[in-house]
């Protein structure tokens, strides 16, 4: 009777042993078949580790001067050569590295954090609070980003900080409208009820049941936020509006821009860096766009 009571493994030819891939698993494994946005994950990561190991690996001064203003790249042992005032342009792209992508990392926090508060509040009470926040975006909306940037940074002192603020205060909309349309979309969903319904309250339900389900696309608009607070970064100190006692890439841009016909090096080495920065998280974007968003994991 006890071999009969056992039931006998069915052979149908399916494998039981196969548990559900994890959204984390699953979209980890969408991300690595893009190969545009693998290898712009490892230059990205490339460029933070120059960054982050620059004292370490290759200890200088990006303010020294060490040669002849204005030496050719490959001469005298330059292999970017020198600037206009003979500063080596290898060593002020490996440390102007750090200030840039301090600046556009900070930046994406302030706009993701203002960008995410409004839209959930608007998004989430609707009503009168949803009126007035979304008339202030479209406030900031209308206004122009960089003259906005530019005199927010001339109010105070040039600095990372300040620029840092400047450029998150002025990016922050459309994270806000994309926000808002998240959680209203979210907060009619079964779940949504179902939580109110047992008497959870307003903060529970948007930290900690909207927001995780509306993360994804947000986590791509934070991706592309550091790109956008990169090329502002660089605008503003080619605009001069930047701390001279911070290497950055831009500000190598906007002191060498007077002799661009003299000396092209010195400012277009600058430029590819900051061109390939923002490609690399352009292309992470993309990446996290395809694996996040379930429509777009059939193609």
């Amino acid at each position: 009777m006890s071999e009969r009571a056992a039931a006998p493994e069915a052979d149908d030819g399916l494998d039981y042993s196969v548990q559900a891939e994890s959204p984390a698993r699953e979209a980890w494994r969408m991300f690595r078949r893009n190969k545009a946005a693998v290898g712009g994950l490892i230059l990205l990561g490339l460029i933070v580790a120059m960054a982050l190991l620059a004292p370490i690996v290759y200890p200088a001064d990006p303010y020294e001067i060490v040669w002849a203003p204005q030496t050719p790249p490959g001469e005298e042992g330059f292999l970017l050569g020198t600037d206009y005032l003979g500063r080596d342009i290898v060593v002020g792209l490996v440390y102007g590295s750090r200030a840039t992508l301090a600046v556009g990392g900070a930046a994406a926090l302030i706009t993701i954090f203002i960008g995410v508060l409004v839209g959930a509040l608007a998004g989430y009470y609707r009503g009168w609070v949803e009126e007035v926040l979304m008339r202030i975006t479209e406030f900031f909306q209308v206004l122009p980003p960089l003259l906005l940037a530019m005199v927010l940074v001339l109010l105070f002192s040039p600095s990372l900080v300040t620029i840092a603020i400047a450029i998150g205060i002025v990016s922050w909309t459309s994270t806000a409208r994309l926000a808002r349309a998240e959680f209203l979309r979210i907060r009619e969903l079964e779940y949504v009820k179902g939580a109110r319904a047992i008497g959870s309250r307003n903060r529970r339900i948007i930290w900690l049941v909207i927001l995780p389900n509306a993360a994804p696309p947000l986590i791509v608009s934070a991706a592309l936020a550091v790109g956008v607070a990169i090329l502002f970064e660089a605008g503003l100190s080619f605009l001069e509006l930047n701390d001279p006692n911070v290497m950055s890439w831009g500000y190598m841009i906007g002191s060498n821009r007077p002799y661009i016909l003299e000396a092209w090096w010195a400012v277009t080495f600058p430029g590819i860096a900051i061109f390939l920065t923002v490609l690399s998280v352009s292309l992470i974007g993309d990446g996290l766009n395809d694996a996040l968003n379930p429509k777009l994991r059939q193609r």
